[in-house]
């Protein structure tokens, strides 16, 4: 055989190119991934008990999600996790070549069957399940020059970038860690609750009540008498939005016609929903976005995409803020892909310095 093509070098040359086109094409088409896949498909499962601690999110919540989830089609296992914060991540891992959607669908269908036993605050929050990899792909960090605080930064990123990025094929999930939309903090003065006798469930029951959208209907609208020719509409006011109607609220009516508000036993602010984590970059206040790789997408090119959208968006950005990508997972892998194309290079170069060189 050696002497075959030792006599015929152009049949060996035009093998050899034949064989790096086909690899150079087939090279293109692998899905580009930091790891292979050997790793498990994962479904997450996430909630939030506020107030709760990590043994009352186990007791409450983990438990009766675990006790549903367990035993789902082609489960391996599954890890919980319960934070202080009132959090809890569970994650479920599938068979290695299962269907990532499948799972999630039938992990979802578990969910739902557990809800029932779930306590109402975790209700309300709402229970997600989404499939993801567990790792995180790349940071991107918004910062500015010292006009914006950590507050607005990570309310900009939950309004204006963290959908557009969530909308890329191949990201799995978007996280805007420690950042949390705007909302209207009520701080309780203990003193005067335990002076006038009123509880928190009371407080919140008059902020619900009093605080909701309710129609107003219309006038004129069929059945109407004979002779009515126009229809109206009526607006109602709308949820309350500023400190001064939240201090507005009624909690309690006394029996001589005074009534209590919420500006008598509280201090109302316009400020975020949870203040969990404090993000900095370089010492500067900053809003970092989390970005996971959903299974099975090509790493290297999602990266690039994200990289894309980040600088399209970043024309509209405020005067004075800026972003920077603080982690890029996918950098050793375009590293180990530079240096195989560089050793190929120089392979061929050699084949064809020793073909020339010896027949």
């Amino acid at each position: 055989m050696g002497n075959f093509f030792v006599n015929r070098p152009i049949v060996a040359m035009v093998i050899a190119i034949v064989i790096i086109i086909v690899g150079v094409i087939s090279m293109s088409g692998l899905p580009t991934e930091q790891y292979p896949n050997i790793t498990p498909p994962i479904v997450q499962v996430r909630a939030t008990f506020t107030g709760a601690n990590a043994l009352n999110v186990e007791q409450s919540v983990a438990t009766a999600l675990e006790q549903q989830i367990n035993g789902v089609d082609n489960m391996i296992y599954m890890k919980s996790t319960n934070s202080n914060d009132g959090t809890l991540g569970l994650d479920v891992s599938f068979e290695v070549g299962t269907d990532p959607d499948m799972n999630t669908v039938l992990v979802q269908n578990r969910v739902s069957a557990a809800t029932a036993k779930l306590p109402e605050e975790v209700k309300r929050f709402g229970v997600t399940t989404e499939k993801s990899l567990p790792n995180i792909i790349m940071l991107v960090t918004l910062t500015s020059d010292g006009r914006f605080d950590q507050n607005f930064l990570g309310n900009y990123a939950l309004i204006n970038i963290k959908d557009i990025l969530a909308r890329i094929k191949g990201i799995g999930r978007v996280n805007v860690i420690g950042a949390s939309d705007y909302s209207m903090r009520i701080w309780i003065k203990p003193d005067r609750l335990a002076q006038l006798g009123i509880t928190i469930p009371e407080i919140m029951n008059a902020i619900r009540e009093q605080n909701v959208i309710v129609p107003g209907g219309k006038f004129g609208a069929e059945p109407a008498p004979p002779g009515t020719e126009l229809t109206y509409t009526v607006r109602l006011p709308e949820r309350l939005q500023t400190e001064e109607e939240f201090g507005e609220i009624v909690i309690r009516t006394t029996e001589g016609g005074s009534q209590v508000k919420i500006k008598h036993v509280a201090r109302v602010e316009l400020g975020v929903e949870t203040y969990n984590a404090f993000t900095r970059l370089n010492n500067k206040q900053c809003s970092i976005i989390g970005l996971y790789q959903a299974p099975g997408s090509n790493a290297v090119e999602l990266a690039e995409k994200v990289k894309a959208a980040m600088q399209e968006l970043s024309k509209s950005f405020p005067e004075g803020m800026r972003y920077d990508v603080s982690l890029d997972a996918t950098a050793p892998i375009t590293a180990g892909i530079a240096e195989i194309i560089e050793t190929l290079i120089i392979a061929l170069l050699l084949v064809i310095l020793v073909v020339f060189i010896f027949i």
